[in-house]
């Protein structure tokens, strides 16, 4: 391994694509979604993930770039990502059959070793463990969880859920709120404040509008589909990882429905603290998705985060999402805040109006035809 080490910084970031953020500069994916397409035939000089399906090249991508702390530019030539002008993209190469050839054979194929196995955000390999910072606390480490064998054997966590029906306003209540409208601000890095509107509809409808400088940033999902789109870029389709996390999303603000998207709800044994507040875990699970991590307040019974992964070619990209700052609106409480992490960066989003069962244009959950919404553009966020 010594011979990769100093050049393994591998590939990175093409394009985030993932909901809640504003895209990193790099290639651009098809237009479409397209579940029959290979990464080669989708992508040029695509050599080591070759047979992946399409949709699942750049996320996973964003998995190695969020591994190493880089961003696209330090494999890839700008604007001509196909190109192999740089060594690290080359190593890069090299440290995926790597990977792949350790957890084939000494794994059962199972993918345990995966860049961050080593790397931890670090462009070098962490040879050395770190010195801690703060004592170590008890609970189950969520990166070991995601595909755990014991959480088949933890008891139900259905109480939990009814105890969050019940402490946001009572499901009699929550379900007569069939449609919301929030406007307020996004608080980007560098403290740059970008007004948003989001338009939602019961149970699981969310269009996002965040206004720049250039036009509008669009993440919608209508319940069956999802899609992007930005100033002077194609609209673009979500893949159905994509379009999973964005359901996800959605339900959380309606939690009278939040149930119906899980098969099952795992209590998990010990609880965690979430912001210095106890929390208990309960692990959402549904076939053919990955688990979802929810933390639920001890002591309110409202739900301070929801801990989800997008799966990938080489491992699993993780987004957080902290609740906060819980107010009635009409007779049902809601966050005004939350925070949207992911190992790229983080936003919040603080709405400072709630307007309860407004009249949505139904136009606003329609697909447009064409590569761009009315008025302007837009990108995810």
């Amino acid at each position: 391994m010594t011979k990769f080490a100093k050049v393994l910084p591998g590939l990175v970031v093409a394009l985030r694509l993932v909901i809640g953020t504003t895209p990193a500069q790099g290639a651009q994916a098809p237009a479409t979604t397209t579940e029959t397409k290979t990464a080669a035939q989708a992508f040029k000089n695509v050599q080591v993930l070759k047979d992946i399906p399409a949709e699942q090249l750049i996320p996973t991508m964003q998995f190695i770039g969020a591994s190493l702390g880089v961003e696209c530019d330090f494999c890839h030539a700008e604007h001509e990502m196909d190109k192999d002008d740089k060594q690290t993209k080359k190593t890069a190469r090299e440290m995926m059959k790597m990977t792949m050839a350790i957890n084939h054979d000494s794994f059962k194929g199972e993918r345990e070793v995966t860049c961050n196995t080593c790397h931890r955000g670090s462009s070098q390999p962490q040879a050395i463990p770190a010195v801690a910072t703060e004592p170590l606390k008890g609970g189950v480490a969520s990166d070991q969880l995601a595909n755990a064998p014991e959480l088949a054997k933890w008891p139900s966590g259905n109480a939990l859920l009814v105890k969050f029906v019940e402490a946001a306003g009572g499901e009699v209540a929550l379900k007569q709120v069939t449609t919301r409208v929030e406007k307020g601000n996004a608080l980007m890095a560098g403290g740059h404040r970008l007004p948003i509107e989001i338009f939602a509809k019961a149970p699981d409808q969310r269009v996002s509008v965040m206004h720049v400088a250039n036009g509008e940033s669009v993440t919608a999902y209508n319940g069956h589909e999802g899609w992007l789109a930005a100033p002077g870029r194609p609209m673009r389709e979500m893949s159905p990882p994509d379009q999973y996390a964005a359901k996800l999303d959605a339900v959380a603000f309606f939690p009278a429905n939040l149930g119906g998207v899980f098969d099952e709800l795992k209590l998990q044994p010990r609880g965690e603290d979430v912001a210095g507040r106890a929390a208990t875990v309960v692990w959402g699970v549904a076939k053919t998705q990955q688990p979802v991590k929810l933390y639920f307040d001890t002591q309110t019974g409202l739900l301070l985060r929801m801990l989800r992964y997008t799966n990938t070619a080489l491992g699993l990209n993780p987004t957080q999402i902290d609740f906060a700052d819980y107010r009635a609106a009409g007779n049902v409480k809601t966050p005004y805040r939350w925070t949207i992490a992911r190992p790229g960066g983080a936003f919040t989003v603080q709405v400072d109006e709630v307007n309860d069962n407004a009249l949505i244009d139904a136009a606003r959950f329609e697909k447009p035809a064409d590569s761009g919404l009315p008025g302007a553009g837009s990108m995810p966020h």
